[in-house]
């Protein structure tokens, strides 16, 4: 697979990979993170030179919503206790990490006993993360279970639709957003079988093709909340966790801080998506050698610079 990753498009860059695209075939694009704004890719189109057709995925779901009120009305109880697991990972997650960042500060102590009881806290952090991932996706089994999306006609439909369009397409772009939208609607469609061999995606639309999305917002008006690990991804991107708009959400000035992070994810990289940025990923899905990474000293550089 052709699998380029960008940085966000504030200043779009998406135009610079078309030479690297099949220039016969269409580009099935998935903008459903923008919600309600998804039909408005004017903008898009344009730079892929015209030749876009988007999937539609938060259309067909609202259009799911619509005529399978039975089906909407179970995926929303579901959505309702996902959120609620999610909620009381986040209480776990405050004191944890409040435990673990006090352990990082200590000082004066021996450095055999500092580093036990911070191997302890690491680990209490982990098994958190863990735990939360697998009751997310044993709910998700249990939805899945009670109530087949492909056995239900309307979702059935959308889905003959979306895989004739991406079996047409030469490449498959994912915009950002609400990452959770993307997640859902092409979880709900059933993109991944059928994902065309070249792909382009940027902030959320990347985080969605990874095998656990990570959500950070420690810079906020309204106030930090923990980084979280908040649902199984796609899977098109292993080992590699991507932080878009790091240096904005997270406290990249604190490396003590973001080694605590690094440990808290590895083995996964965490690699960061700054403006402008492109990652050309090597066939055999490894990091290209100027992927900007933060490594376990909690600083950012390129791999080749390490």
């Amino acid at each position: 697979m052709q699998l380029t990753l960008l940085g966000p498009q504030r200043r779009p860059t998406v135009n610079q990979v078309l030479p690297a695209l099949d220039p016969d075939a269409p580009i099935a694009t998935v903008t459903a993170g923008w919600q309600e704004r998804e039909p408005d890719d004017d903008e898009l189109d344009a730079l892929l030179g015209g030749r876009s057709v988007n999937l539609a995925l938060y259309g067909r779901w609202l259009d799911v919503r619509e005529r399978d009120p039975e089906f909407a009305a179970a995926e929303l109880e579901h959505r309702i206790a996902v959120d609620e697991l999610r909620s009381l990972h986040l209480v776990q997650l405050e004191a944890a990490l409040g435990a673990l960042d006090a352990v990082t500060q200590r000082k004066g102590e021996r450095p055999a006993a500092v580093e036990a009881a911070l191997s302890d806290a690491d680990a209490v952090v982990r098994l958190l993360d863990d735990r939360h991932l697998a009751r997310v996706a044993e709910a998700n089994a249990s939805f899945t279970s009670a109530c087949p999306a492909a056995e239900r006609p309307v979702v059935a439909g959308h889905r003959e639709v979306v895989r004739r369009i991406l079996d047409q397409a030469g490449a498959f772009v994912v915009a950002g957003g609400h990452v959770g939208a993307i997640l859902q609607t092409m979880q709900l469609f059933g993109v991944a079988p059928f994902v065309p061999p070249a792909v382009v995606a940027w902030s959320a639309g990347a985080m969605a093709l990874t095998d656990r999305v990570v959500l950070f917002h420690e810079r906020t008006a309204q106030g930090p909340t923990p980084t979280e690990v908040y649902d199984y991804g796609l899977s098109l991107i292993p080992g590699v966790v991507l932080l878009p708009h790091a240096r904005r959400r997270l406290r990249v000035d604190d490396p003590a801080h973001m080694a605590v992070l690094v440990r808290r994810l590895a083995p996964a990289r965490c690699v960061v998506l700054d403006d402008g940025s492109r990652l050309d990923m090597r066939p055999d899905g490894e990091l290209p050698p100027d992927a900007r990474v933060i490594g376990a000293d909690g600083r950012i550089s390129s791999l080749e610079e390490r």
